[in-house]
């Protein structure tokens, strides 16, 4: 059953690496991926998906569904397709729409005699936008049983955790004056983010090792004769656990708070997004692995222990979910770069998207023909969170 899956794959290749280089050659930002969205729902309709474009309030996210008798499990396949501004599709998002319309079409062609559900979701905006936040908070993703996704990258392996992120903004609120003629009237709000930055600076010896905090000067507040008024600055705090990430944003809101005093100023804090830290399941990413080694995926590797934030990570907090990632460049090659663009429509790229949909379409047939690999599945993430003390 897995060949035939595998040769209707195989059928659908010319169509697929025509949509992957389509959305590669035409790269479209968070929540603008109006081409990218037509043509993935598109090709959906065409195989017999229900189809919904235009979910809640994002226009460019989308749902499809397919369903084969009642009572089986309820399997999400996720994709994104937004680019990054001014280089393009440098974290290989153009693959991974293909990869998972490969898979769902042939699960829904090949599986007949066993029940199951398939909801295809397009989720725009994972660079920056948190569109998967979005989504989750207008209601959407919660009726699948677990979420599988792809992604392109310098090897063949899943991830056991994601770093948790929260993107804060900070105000400012001092007095102008005359830097020269009547300095004793100003009340500096570039002095309360300068000593922000430095308290953020001492913060650092003492929090875990895998704490990561970063910041930038949004609004400098004007020239440097005068006293400014107002500054902005932009931070970002990460960690391997977001319960530990609420106490280090505690702590960092306290440094404002001091610097705001010292300064005899006023501040606003705005949390603009937080990104929670995935929640492993390793059966999940052993099923995803068996049929990687069985379509002979390149660059097979255990799984990755360093990773960035993604909004996947909320999505894995709250229920089962794994990705697995697909060799298509050299191992020292980072995605947002250059170099990750120039490999996006090669031979290597192309193959990708074809042996990610294999081993998606093989794991859900593994899925749908054991119904207790989802109650195990389901029982380990349980207990994950227990022992995380998440609920």
């Amino acid at each position: 059953m897995k060949n035939k899956l595998f040769l209707e794959i195989d059928r659908m290749r010319p169509e697929l690496i025509d949509m992957s280089d389509y959305i590669f050659d035409n790269p479209e930002l968070a929540f603008k991926e109006i081409k990218a969205v037509k043509s993935l729902t598109q090709y959906l309709e065409r195989n017999g998906f229900y189809v919904e474009s235009g979910l809640g309030s994002l226009d460019t996210a989308f749902r499809a569904v397919y369903e084969n008798g009642t009572g089986g499990p309820t399997i999400g396949l996720l994709c994104e397709y937004d680019a990054l501004e001014g280089l393009g599709h440098g974290c290989a998002h153009h693959m991974q729409g293909p990869s998972i319309l490969g898979a769902a079409v042939a699960i829904k062609e090949c599986i007949k005699e066993k029940p199951f559900k398939l909801v295809v979701y397009g989720t725009p905006g994972e660079e920056g936008g948190g569109g998967k936040i979005i989504m989750l908070r207008e209601g959407y993703l919660s009726d699948i049983d677990l979420a599988l996704m792809m992604h392109g990258g310098p090897a063949t392996q899943t991830d056991v955790k994601s770093l948790a992120a929260s993107s804060i903004n900070v105000t400012f609120h001092g007095k102008s004056a005359h830097a020269a003629l009547k300095p004793e009237l100003g009340r500096s709000a570039l002095d309360a983010l300068l000593l922000t930055f430095q308290g953020v600076e001492f913060l650092r010896e003492h929090v875990l090792e895998d704490t990561r905090m970063h910041y930038t000067v949004s609004d400098a507040g004007g020239p440097c004769n005068v006293v400014p008024g107002k500054t902005v600055g932009s931070f970002m705090l990460r960690s391997y656990n977001s319960i530990y990430l609420k106490e280090v944003t505690r702590r960092f809101e306290r440094i404002v708070e001091g610097a705001a005093l010292m300064t005899d100023t006023t501040y606003e804090i705005e949390t603009e997004k937080t990104l929670e830290s995935k929640i492993p399941v390793y059966k999940l990413n052993e099923l995803l692995m068996n049929n990687a080694e069985l379509v002979d995926a390149p660059v097979r590797k255990p799984a990755r222990e360093k990773t960035g934030s993604t909004d996947f990570g909320n999505v894995t907090y709250i229920l089962p979910g794994a990705c697995i990632r697909v060799a298509f460049v050299d191992e020292n090659v980072s995605s947002h770069s250059y170099d990750f663009i120039h490999e996006g429509k090669t031979e290597r790229a192309h193959k990708a998207v074809i042996i990610a949909a294999k081993i998606l379409a093989g794991t859900a047939f593994d899925l749908v023909h054991s119904p207790n690999l989802v109650k195990e599945i389901q029982n380990e993430f349980s207990r994950t969170k227990e022992k995380m003390n998440i609920f």
